[in-house]
């Protein structure tokens, strides 16, 4: 089976091509080829099919086998698979999503793909929940961007235990569905930092999604602005909500290797 590894900001995934089919059991075969020791390595595998309307369909599955609805970092990535490698001559594609259509501008330099600013949706914010974690009360305010998020502000993100809370916040049973978890800080109108334990997953060095929902948290509590850049382990994503509109984010997205994976 061929195989594309891709990555942006290091939140890394396996690509396959199913235009023309896939293989049988994809939650075993996400589990298999995403372990970092015996497998390729990754946070996940993606599948590029076909869609009755859209230009292409995503479907994404967790490291631990469970199929997520939607990715930000890795539907960049696809835009830059499927016009890289001439799957589309577009610049502007629109994907289907567990989560809905995604609209995809394709920012092209010598000739392939170098960032992607993606439409993101309008996110859906809640009102505010204080629960217990590690012994302690955390206000957490949840938001959906067509995948749940939960936002939490913090002084001081880089010091946290990640490996300790974020299993603790993703089976809460305050989200039986579990939960995308961020801790961030608003370190200036205009400047986010954060860190994200992605359901199904773990810690990855980044996470589209829940950086659009840190923002949409952080400027309806008034922390900051509707633009802001967003620090995470692995880079920074730049992102806009204009009053009126949906969240925009725009990012790298580059081709780490290409190999053959046993089935």
């Amino acid at each position: 089976m061929r195989f594309t590894k891709m990555q942006g900001l290091g939140n890394d995934y396996v690509y396959l091509n199913g235009l023309d089919g896939l293989p049988e059991d994809l939650p075993e075969l996400a589990r298999r080829i995403s372990d970092r020791h015996f497998g390729v390595g990754s946070d996940g595998l993606i599948c590029i099919c076909p869609s009755q309307t859209a230009d292409f369909k995503m479907r994404i599955f967790n490291a631990d086998g469970s199929e997520g609805e939607m990715c930000g970092n890795g539907i960049r990535c696809l835009g830059k698979y499927v016009y890289d490698k001439g799957l589309t001559g577009k610049r502007e594609l629109i994907v289907e999503t567990a989560a809905g259509l995604r609209t995809l501008e394709l920012l092209v330099e010598n000739g392939r793909v170098a960032s992607v600013r993606v439409d993101m949706g309008c996110p859906q914010v809640g009102e505010p929940l204080e629960l217990m974690a590690a012994s302690k009360s955390w206000t957490v305010t949840p938001v959906s961007m067509g995948n749940p998020h939960g936002v939490l502000f913090v002084d001081r993100p880089e010091a946290l235990d990640l490996e300790r809370l974020g299993p603790q916040f993703e089976h809460h049973p305050a989200f039986p569905q579990g939960i995308n978890t961020e801790f961030v800080a608003c370190l200036a109108p205009d400047r986010l930092a954060l860190r994200v334990w992605e359901r199904g997953s773990g810690a990855t060095l980044a996470c589209g999604t829940g950086a659009c929902a840190a923002l949409a948290a952080a400027v309806v509590q008034g922390r900051t602005g509707r633009q802001v850049s967003a620090q995470l382990p692995g880079g920074v994503l730049e992102l806009s909500w204009p009053s009126n509109g949906t969240i925009c984010m725009t990012g790298p997205a580059e081709t780490v290797f290409e190999g053959e994976y046993p089935l």
